[in-house]
């Protein structure tokens, strides 16, 4: 093949959002360590924002910028010039306000898009972008990283249909005031459950006790996963239980690698929606729920009063 058609050959990716080390990581792996299963891709273009009031995002931007320009992205001044310069896009901003109408002009365009955790800031916004997504007949998804460790993604696959799980994870109290703690940081913990157990969740309950959040999650069906949200460790662990088999460990996250080989890319190659937008819709209902279960005292809080599902 010549240089020529290798060129044409490549999927032009572009990032919106310098805010977040994972667009450091991506564009790394895509551009710099190329392993053999990101061949064919290439970061093109970025766009810088992003948030524009949250401290923890907004102080990365220079040291991000200088990293992308050094690996050969072109920085775009817009989101609509980066769209006529790529074919695919990770919608990377960290602040999950912003994803609503920077999706909306992905979708309009007819990009593939993955969108980065969280999807959005809470229940509301991801079901706009939901309803946006049926509307342009748009090809997108959006993850945790935890999703695609190698001990969560087997339990997913295995076959088993797990009666409950415990999982503990890392909950920051940062206040930035724009995003619940579960969506901020504690997500990964709810994408864990959901991933081994599946949709089909109706109420929460969620209080603190120390230096910890306890959310309880119960399904239609009887079954139940706990989740210890810890605002000082940076651990991450838990175990599925089938039943009357013994329990399946699971883990935190190993890397960016997993993720972009197992959903990202392939999604980009050929549309098909590793993760269905139901169940990231629900993630976000369940987190919106223990919030509010835990802004009442650990009320158990059906996800129909997030929802306004009869």
């Amino acid at each position: 093949m010549t240089a020529f058609a290798v060129l044409l050959a490549v999927t032009k990716v572009g990032i919106i959002g310098c805010d977040t080390s994972h667009t450091i990581a991506f564009t790394k792996t895509l551009n710099v360590d190329r392993p053999d299963y990101a061949e064919g891709f290439r970061v093109m273009a970025a766009h810088k924002w992003g948030s524009k009031d949250i401290v923890s995002s907004t102080n990365r931007y220079a040291k991000y910028i200088a990293q992308l320009k050094d690996m050969g992205v072109e920085m775009c001044e817009t989101v609509d010039d980066l769209l006529a310069k790529v074919d695919v896009v990770c919608l990377e901003t960290n602040d999950g306000r912003e994803h609503l109408w920077q999706a909306e002009k992905c979708f309009k365009a007819k990009k593939r898009v993955f969108i980065d955790k969280p999807i959005a800031e809470d229940y509301p916004h991801a079901k706009a972008i939901y309803d946006l997504g049926r509307k342009y007949g748009a090809e997108y998804f959006s993850t945790s990283t935890l999703r695609y460790a190698s001990a969560n993604a087997a339990a997913r696959t295995c076959g088993t249909n797990f009666v409950s799980c415990v999982f503990y994870a890392p909950c920051p109290l940062e206040t930035q005031g724009t995003h619940s703690r579960y969506v901020w940081y504690g997500i990964h913990a709810f994408e864990t459950a959901m991933t081994v157990m599946g949709c089909g969740a109706v109420s929460v309950r969620a209080y603190s006790a120390g230096p910890c959040d306890f959310v309880t999650i119960m399904w239609s069906d009887g079954r139940v996963a706990n989740l210890k949200l810890d605002r000082t460790p940076w651990g991450y662990g838990g175990w599925a239980f089938p039943g009357d088999a013994p329990p399946v460990q699971l883990s935190g996250p190993e890397g960016y690698g997993p993720m972009l080989k197992g959903a990202i890319l392939p999604f980009f190659r050929t549309g098909a929606v590793p993760v269905s937008h139901e169940e990231t819709l629900e993630i976000f209902a369940i987190m919106d729920a223990a919030a509010k279960s835990h802004a009442e005292n650990g009320r158990e809080v059906a996800l129909a009063e997030i929802t306004g599902a009869k």
